[in-house]
């Protein structure tokens, strides 16, 4: 039986299990919008493209399953590109369907015509064109495989429009088959040996293509070895911030006790991660191209080990595949540095105490302690990157997996379009968005969307009326010349009650928790607008202290 390539397109998205979608309408791919109106594919309608892709980013994130999203041609594709970027850095899957000028307009420069195979390159795995709907199945299929194989990203498909109103015969498309790559015997045997003889090993957790079940193997392994753990940059929920294991957080701002025994370890296990420049601290933890300490690198793409640090033992293999091998390892009686898993997770603990004091009436330590007593271990909390998401890495304690959405590129805007993603994906668990002022603002009208499909997140929108993380850093390097920095707000709280959510303000600390509870109550999308004195620029000083730094 024919089917038109809209047709084609949303058969083979079903038959990879695709369940949802975000988008924005553009007229470019009208065909495929039709065929979604007789399919049981939720689609998510977004107000900005930038946003939707990051919504499908958060989906392929936290299911580890591609998050898919459709935007139009030129300038639809150009604002997406922002969650094309996020997706390709921090390895999470995602395709995005671009319509595309009909075929007999190509190299015309058309109405809004990009060609995207030389503009996406940087921001994906592959961008392909699909110029025949009858090989749609196949185009599909290998842009779930590309997406989801080694290390998994971002992948662009262009759909010509005229070639969605085709009518073919195609063959119906089957699911895609995702790849592993499983440690050899030796790999695991050589690792063993050398966990064996070391002195001060230590664990580093990071990338993607982790599990519920990896997770648990992996505490497992490192219970019985008595190892201390730590986790890359925004990828904390890999394990238990609680647990006698945990070393803490090796991203921005990292504890100075665990950066020097990061540094003085004798044996470093990457798990998953690449160890890049903000889990490194600016490539200072660990030597390029030859760290002093031993390093024995396991990621499932082979191009990215020795890419950057050249390994003692390279090992290709994904998370989930590698922590199964681990498991009859036998561990020593008595590990040789039992003692000092027990000293780094104390220093974990001193170093999550929030502060006592802070400029202002807003104390967000105090802030901080409330969350933590009264939102449930599996709540989901997402951000993008500023000095106020300092007070969500450092003070939250993360204790399940599936429970951060973060870009590790740093992208704004993030948090809000992660946000209506993760109550979509998991409506009986609460989702807490952490947002700067400028931060919220780049997405801000993403909140209509979770108002229209009733999706009662909680957004925290810290204000101190400044590009915060910037300013910070201009006050360092050029004190008292502030430029290009300051921001005027809207009133944030009539803000959410105008898109019909629940608005909320907060200007003393004593005023969170009952407005917290309220925004709970409602029952439906709200902001909690907290207005932060500018001086409390980062947990331990104030924007005052790191201006007058310079001059002393």
């Amino acid at each position: 039986m024919k089917r038109t390539g809209g047709q084609l397109i949303v058969e083979a998205l079903k038959a990879n299990g695709v369940q949802r979608i975000s988008c924005v309408p553009g007229e470019s791919f009208l065909a495929v919008l039709d065929a979604l109106h007789d399919s049981d594919i939720d689609v998510l309608v977004c107000r900005q493209e930038g946003g939707a892709a990051m919504m499908a980013d958060a989906w392929g994130r936290l299911t580890g399953e591609p998050g898919i999203c459709m935007v139009t041609r030129g300038p639809g594709a150009t604002n997406a590109s922002a969650g094309l970027h996020i997706a390709r850095q921090d390895s999470i899957p995602l395709i995005l369907f671009i319509g595309q000028v009909q075929r007999d307009a190509r190299e015309r420069e058309a109405f809004q015509e990009v060609e995207f195979r030389r503009a996406f390159t940087e921001f994906a795995k592959w961008v392909g064109e699909i110029d025949d709907a009858a090989r749609i199945p196949e185009f599909v299929t290998r842009a779930f495989a590309v997406a989801t194989s080694g290390r998994p990203g971002s992948v662009v498909l262009t759909l010509p429009e005229d070639m969605l109103r085709d009518e073919v015969e195609a063959p119906h498309a089957k699911r895609y088959m995702p790849v592993a790559a499983h440690p050899g015997r030796s790999q695991i045997d050589d690792l063993h040996l050398r966990l064996i003889a070391a002195e001060r090993p230590m664990v580093i957790l990071g990338g993607t293509r982790w599990d519920e079940d990896a997770v648990a193997n992996l505490r497992s392994f490192a219970e019985r070895f008595k190892l201390p753990v730590g986790c890359s940059f925004r990828r904390q929920m890999l394990f238990d911030h609680l647990h006698p294991n945990y070393a803490g957080d090796v991203g921005i701002g990292i504890n100075p006790a665990l950066a020097k025994e990061i540094k003085e370890a004798d044996l470093l296990i990457l798990l998953g991660g690449r160890l890049s420049e903000m889990p490194s601290s600016g490539y200072t933890l660990v030597d390029i191209p030859y760290p002093h300490q031993q390093l024995v690198h396991i990621h499932p793409d082979p191009s990215e080990l020795g890419r950057v640090y050249r390994p003692d033992l390279a090992i290709c293999a994904s998370p989930a595949d590698f922590v199964v091998a681990l498991a009859d390892l036998e561990a020593p009686a008595e590990p040789r540095w039992a003692e000092r898993t027990e000293r780094m997770h104390a220093a974990y603990l001193a170093w999550s105490k929030t502060p006592e004091k802070s400029p202002g009436a807003v104390h967000m330590g105090r802030i901080m302690d409330w969350i933590e007593a009264n939102t449930a271990p599996d709540t989901v909390f997402t951000n993008r990157a500023g000095n106020y998401a300092t007070w969500l890495h450092r003070f939250h304690r993360f204790r399940r997996f599936n429970t951060q959405a973060a870009p590790t590129s740093g992208s704004m805007g993030y948090g809000l379009p992660a946000a209506v993603a993760a109550k979509q994906l998991f409506p009986e668990r609460e989702v807490i968005c952490f947002a700067g002022d400028g931060c919220f603002m780049m997405h801000g009208q993403e909140f209509a969307t979770a108002v229209q499909y009733h999706l009662p997140l909680i957004a925290l929108v810290i204000n101190n009326g400044m590009y915060g993380t910037i300013r910070m850093h201009q006050e360092r390097e050029y004190p008292g010349r502030v430029s290009a920095t300051a921001l005027n707000n809207p009133d944030f709280a009539a803000f959410a009650r105008a898109y019909g959510g629940h608005g909320e303000t907060v200007k003393t600390t004593e005023e969170f928790g009952p407005a917290f509870e309220r925004a709970r109550a409602s029952g439906r999308p709200a902001i909690i607008e907290i207005v932060l004195d500018p001086e409390a620029i980062t947990p331990s000083r104030t924007l005052t202290e790191i201006s007058q730094s310079k001059s002393r």
